[in-house]
């Protein structure tokens, strides 16, 4: 099957996903479905009570969380770290039950839902003969920066799939029904990096998610928050081969306001260097910068660390 094949079988319905194995998913899936019509300062309630719990549950994720938050701001004492893990608990549910918004409320009322700034800059970029990569880090609402950048230019990037087919079905598609009208792509790993240089070559924009630990092979160590992470250290690479700007993406909720903002910072100066240190170290410290903005929607339960130079031992109990 060739890679448009596969690209298109990501948001096609099959039959196959209304087997009785998948009845359990698809009715948690309408549960939170309903939730979605109720009123926003209902849906955040109740998101954010979720997160309260889980907190509380779900020990090895909370553990995760301090460990991460520990590193990153070692200034902070454990009070400020205990405040950070609520706070960020609070807002991963909280997204997760607005994600049903994006995946089954109609593309008129996500608009509502979101506010840009800084997007002329992917018009100006492209006026000036160069192509362009948003440089989007992991935050609990990075499903709505997609969408938003969808729904603004013609765009591709990289797709992880899930496991559960309804799930992956209900992700896949609902990043794509944003970007049909512009011819929006998406691309898995075993796809590889050529149809995301050639769809970026051609104009379209290259999201990119760039921060995982993807384990030792292929990653080199640059710090980040101080702390050595295994980085791959292909967005220079892309920037180069592609001829493109970097433009970093800032995803935060605004909950007095009801809507996520969606940010694209200046370009990442001097990406690409032609060095994959240089290129991997600027690439974390401008990570850094989009974190600081809202600190606790970064998703703190990834294990950013988990690859550890050689000699040190694990960060994760």
């Amino acid at each position: 099957m060739g890679v448009q094949d596969t690209n298109l079988e990501k948001y096609r319905f099959s039959g196959a996903l209304l087997h009785p194995k998948y009845w359990a998913t698809w009715a948690g899936l309408f549960v939170f479905f309903l939730l979605t019509l109720l009123p926003m300062f209902m849906t955040d309630w109740i998101g954010c009570c979720l997160g309260s719990v889980a907190s509380k549950k779900n020990k090895k994720r909370f553990n995760i969380v301090k460990t991460n938050l520990s590193l990153c701001f070692p200034d902070k004492n454990d009070a400020d770290i205990n405040h950070m893990i609520s706070g960020y608990f609070k807002a991963q549910y909280r997204s997760l039950v607005h994600y049903f918004i994006l995946w089954w409320r109609p593309v008129s009322v996500v608009r509502k839902r979101i506010k840009t700034s800084g997007f002329e800059k992917i018009a100006y970029h492209q006026s000036q003969g160069k192509n362009v990569i948003v440089m989007l880090p992991h935050t609990v609402g990075l499903e709505f920066a997609v969408a938003a950048i969808f729904m603004a230019y013609a765009s591709n990037g990289p797709y992880k799939p899930m496991k559960n087919p309804v799930i992956d079905w209900v992700v896949a598609n609902g990043r794509m029904k944003f970007g049909k009208a512009k011819g929006a792509r998406l691309f898995t790993r075993e796809d590889g990096l050529r149809p995301l240089i050639r769809e970026t070559r051609a104009g379209k924009v290259l999201v990119y998610l760039a921060d995982e630990d993807l384990g030792r092979k292929n990653s080199i160590f640059v710090p980040f928050f101080g702390v050595q992470k295994a980085t791959i250290p292909v967005l220079g690479r892309l920037a180069k081969s592609c001829d493109a700007v970097v433009l970093p993406c800032v995803t935060c909720y605004d909950a007095s306001d009801k809507r996520y903002m969606i940010s694209l910072l200046d370009e990442i100066e001097n990406m690409p260097a032609g060095d994959d240190e240089k290129d991997s170290l600027a690439m974390n410290q401008s990570i850094e910068q989009v974190v600081d903005y809202c600190p606790t929607q970064y998703l703190w339960t990834l294990r950013y660390f988990r690859t550890r130079p050689q000699g040190e031992a694990s960060l994760y109990e």
